[in-house]
């Protein structure tokens, strides 16, 4: 295959091919002229998470460049790929080698998600994304924007969506054998790093095999330490979102397919209480959505560093696991143990009912996607339809979070999704719409 312009075409016709298997109801695809061709991907984090991501991507075409600021993480990335190009400036690697490259995984830490995928996207490419998609809410409304714009094929890295039991789970919610459908609680056993008021951090000297500017990307510029890179930095509000942000795109997934969990109305957070610098050590955070296409308004309730739902809400004989989904409707209760329903599920009231959903696609979740550049579908965790939505539900509890400083109940937040706007609490607009630095920019 040319590179240049008869790539970019590859780029946008399968892309299109995909959207259009959606828009016109699922109807067979026409075949796509480049399904055989090799995909040429870019991998942006190449360790940790990023280090799977990769070996996805090199499982499935051709890794043209690797990028990460850590020179030991690069190195090793290049032992795998070694015919990969190695940057550990992402910006750079994308002017670079845009001719080259189709598609890019971006595998970083949280506040530089968006700003890497909306450089690759506006060059039309597209984007695996890992969770949360993004670290504020405007940022996932612009990346679903420009997939939506630019036709790409997206998919967030909540591999669970591809799960077969989450999806028939989610497809039971919708059947209505539940009945009326009023409360959703969700759980997590993170944080499993420290956070929490008054957590100290000195700084350090920079190793020589980390490139801290990069990694800082387009944060407030701080002092390297061991507390925050490479793992700790989930906790700090600059980089991370929290114990909130890293699970619930996993653990809040199956509710969110079947009852549209998409944007609530008010959000209010229970907590210890931070000091602006790091998560709480937890919060319970409720959520109140109104009547959707049907579905009745609904509470749903997030648990986090080690809260639980009551125990009086489980039916006899079943207890809290470490993570997990309990759903109560006026017919009976759906338990669901785990962070991506891979424990299965309990009907607790009402017979499982024979239900219709889209299988686990073969390969699993990045393949979706793979299949989707070809031209073979859409990705289910796509930014504008699905991911987007998601991660704008998700980080909505942490607007709750940052209003509830002093600890105890925290403001009942009041959210307006089509503006964007937290109505009652200017003093978290920061989450909604982020502040760059160092010449970085969505």
């Amino acid at each position: 295959m040319k590179r240049g312009t008869n790539r970019r075409s590859f780029v946008k016709t399968t892309a299109a091919l995909g959207v259009g298997y959606w828009v016109a109801g699922g109807i067979e695809p026409r075949p796509s002229r480049a399904a055989n061709e090799q995909i040429n991907f870019a991998s942006i984090g190449v360790g940790g998470k990023g280090q799977s991501d990769s070996d996805d991507a090199g499982k499935s075409g051709n890794m043209v460049a690797i990028c990460d600021i850590d020179e030991n993480t690069l190195n090793g990335g290049a032992k795998r790929f070694p015919n990969a190009k190695k940057y550990v400036d992402f910006r750079k690697m994308l002017e670079e080698c845009e001719k080259e490259i189709d598609a890019v995984t971006v595998s970083t830490p949280d506040h530089c998600h968006a700003v890497a995928s909306a450089m690759a996207m506006r060059m039309g490419k597209h984007c695996f994304t890992q969770k949360p998609m993004t670290k504020t809410i405007e940022e996932a409304r612009v990346l679903g924007n420009l997939a939506r714009e630019k036709k790409l094929a997206t998919q967030m890295g909540n591999q669970g969506t591809a799960g077969g039991t989450l999806r028939e789970a989610a497809a039971v919610l919708k059947s209505g054998a539940m009945g009326t459908i009023n409360e959703v609680h969700v759980w997590t056993n993170r944080p499993v790093w420290p956070q929490g008021k008054g957590l100290e951090v000195k700084a350090e000297e920079v190793p020589a095999n980390v490139h801290w500017a990069e990694w800082i990307g387009p944060a407030k510029n701080r002092p390297f330490s061991k507390e925050i890179h490479p793992f700790k930095w989930r906790g700090y509000w600059d980089f991370g979102t929290g114990a909130l942000g890293d699970m619930a795109c996993h653990t809040l997934n199956m509710p969110f397919m079947g009852l549209n969990l998409r944007d609530p109305v008010t959000v209010q957070a229970t907590t210890d209480g931070h000091d602006g610098v790091v998560f709480p050590k937890w919060s319970v955070i409720t959520y109140q959505y109104p009547e959707l296409d049907g579905r009745a308004a609904v509470k749903m309730m997030w648990y986090d560093g080690g809260k639980r739902p009551e125990r009086s809400l489980f039916p006899a004989g079943e207890d809290p696991s470490a993570s997990g989904v309990l759903v109560i409707g006026t017919k009976g209760k759906m338990y669901a143990p785990g962070d991506y329903c891979e424990n299965g599920y309990k009907a607790f009231g009402f017979d499982r009912p024979k239900v219709e959903y889209k299988p686990s696609p073969e390969g699993g979740h990045f393949a979706e996607w793979v299949r989707a550049i070809r031209g073979e579908g859409e990705a289910t965790s796509n930014f504008p339809n699905y991911a987007g939505p998601l991660t704008e539900t998700v980080l909505l509890g942490n607007l709750a979070v940052w209003c509830c400083k002093e600890g105890g109940e925290g403001k009942k937040v009041e959210w307006d999704a089509k503006g964007m706007t937290a109505k009652n609490a200017p003093e978290a607009a920061h989450l909604v719409k982020a502040e760059y630095h160092n010449g970085y920019k969505l």
